[in-house]
């Protein structure tokens, strides 16, 4: 990858190398935007395969972040952080405390929040050493929860768009990942009668939600063959790809997972294909709705609800946008997100008089 070129075409700010030898801390921190604000992502602790693999995989989630936050209504920018390790082992107090060092050189330029691999506890590690830290645990606390129920209603709208209702009951619905979020989807699914087929990596947690709600379970390289309604992938990101795309049987993609589509030519595929797609980063923004909502000693959980369950008729107009210039709704999500930091941007420029004059 030329980094440059690629930072260039995109518009990003931002790509900062760090590393603690004490610690072992090694990460990178993309800030991708701060047009609209502050840039705001969580920090994801993964055992990449090499430094160009987390260097994509940050730049990726940092873009996402500045869509998701625009397309939410939020006055926030995007970036997120990925650090390298093996998080069975390089977990520790010093070691949180040591990014929370990092992200204070940054003077709020980026503010972090947990991600996969990082939890509130480690979150209350950072935020010794700096202010710019959300989702703490006296506060909103694990945005997990909140990231799931707007998925969910993400779902419904989908399920509105491609049967005619919103109902999930008796739907067949594929569920990939079970890590905090994926699992809190389950939750809600079940309740409104949905039939689940699950996957991951981790078999204690796949054994924990077939024996909680009944649900079918299914090898990780098989559930894209499921003959299902919705396919919700609540993993890492890139599984609609030339491989997966077309033993697809859903008539929705929704879930959870960023940067589902590994390339914007599989959003059109599955228009193609007439599957409806949620695009990842409006029905996975429960959870940055959710921290926004953190005030200095105080949190509005009702306020956060109301706010995220916006998420459905966000969804709809998007489909809306996608049929009437029949466009991917992929790309009438990216359009809604572009034209508001346009719009706000430029808002932002307008002179106001300093305090010392």
């Amino acid at each position: 990858m030329k980094i440059f070129d690629y930072m260039e075409k995109y518009a990003y700010e931002h790509l900062i190398f760090f590393h603690d030898a004490t610690t072992g801390l090694k990460g990178i921190t993309c800030i991708h935007s701060t047009k609209l604000g502050p840039s705001l992502g969580g920090t994801r602790l993964w055992n990449y395969k090499n430094e160009d693999e987390a260097i994509e995989d940050v730049l990726r989630l940092a873009k996402g972040m500045t869509l998701k936050s625009a397309a939410a209504g939020l006055d926030l920018g995007g970036g997120k952080t990925v650090l390298i390790g093996d998080p069975s082992e390089v977990k520790s107090e010093a070691y949180f405390r040591a990014f929370g060092r990092f992200v204070e050189t940054l003077n709020g330029r980026y503010i972090t929040a947990e991600d996969v691999n990082t939890s509130t506890a480690d979150m209350a590690h950072v935020a010794k050493e700096t202010s710019h830290v959300k989702g703490l645990r006296d506060k909103s606390g694990d945005p997990s929860p909140m990231t799931a129920y707007g998925v969910y209603q993400a779902i419904r709208a989908s399920a509105f768009k491609a049967f005619g209702n919103n109902s999930l009951k008796d739907k067949r619905i594929s569920v990939q990942g079970l890590g905090q979020v994926g699992t809190f989807l389950t939750e809600f699914l079940h309740k409104e009668g949905a039939k689940l087929i699950v996957s991951d990596i981790n078999q204690s947690r796949v054994d924990n939600i077939v024996s909680k709600y009944g649900a079918t379970a299914v090898a990780i390289d098989t559930i894209y063959d499921q003959d299902v309604d919705i396919f919700a992938p609540c993993g890492l990101g890139a599984v609609i790809n030339d491989d997966t795309i077309n033993r697809l049987k859903c008539k929705v993609v929704a879930g959870a997972a960023n940067n589902v589509l590994k390339e914007d030519v599989h959003g059109e595929m599955l228009k193609q294909k007439g599957i409806v797609y949620a695009p990842d980063y409006v029905a996975n923004a429960g959870g940055v709705i959710n921290i926004t909502f953190e005030n200095e000693n105080s949190y509005d959980k009702e306020a956060a609800l109301k706010a995220t369950d916006e998420i459905y008729d966000r969804i709809l107009r998007i489909f809306e946008v996608a049929d009437k210039e029949n466009i991917t709704t992929h790309k009438a999500a990216e359009k809604m997100a572009l034209d508001r930091i346009e719009k706000i941007s430029k808002i932002h420029s307008i002179y106001i008089k300093p305090d010392f004059e």
